[in-house]
């Protein structure tokens, strides 16, 4: 199936699945965490959109625990960074309807949270096709270690995500029954 087709397939289900908002357990994630001995503490989220697994009370708790938060920024040329951010500073709404940190501080995650329409068991995303997060892992995992874990709900799992060379695969996907590493 095209990558188009699958996507509006997922998102339907997504949509129909995820009306309650539902949660990933923070003690999951921590858990990955500490079973990879992962101690730096710069961890990137992202802010929700279209009925994608929420992450907020997630990293409401890392910020609790001590972690440097942070959102992506998307810049010119299907670029993306991500920027320091805390629950008290302010968002704006870029062009694709997504808020994200008004102040450009530049961070480099070492963990990324990272949402998406469709997985499959051999830890491959499908997203909305901008190749935003492909390029940024791509970039950055050349200058360190990225532990990269999508959120999911357990329904976007198929059987196997069409890829090309420039996916970039996962190490942990969190879904909100499950985990498939």
């Amino acid at each position: 199936m095209l990558k188009s087709k699958l996507r509006k397939k997922i998102l339907k289900i997504r949509k129909k699945s995820n009306k309650q908002n539902v949660q990933i357990d923070f003690n999951q994630v921590l858990k990955i965490l500490i079973n990879e001995k992962i101690t730096k503490k710069t961890i990137g989220g992202y802010y929700p959109v279209n009925f994608e697994v929420d992450d907020l009370e997630l990293l409401r708790k890392f910020e609790k625990n001590k972690f440097n938060i942070s959102l992506p920024v998307i810049s010119k040329n299907f670029q993306m960074d991500f920027c320091k951010w805390s629950f008290s500073d302010p968002l704006k709404i870029n062009k694709y309807g997504i808020p994200e940190p008004e102040t450009r501080n530049i961070v480099y995650p070492d963990i990324i949270l990272i949402p998406l329409i469709a997985f499959d068991e051999n830890l491959n995303r499908l997203g909305y096709g901008g190749g935003y997060y492909d390029r940024f892992i791509e970039k950055f995992s050349k200058k360190k270690r990225i532990m990269k874990i999508g959120l999911a709900l357990s329904v976007q799992k198929i059987d196997k995500v069409p890829i090309n060379i420039y996916d970039q695969k996962l190490d942990y996907i969190v879904t909100n029954k499950y985990i498939v590493k």
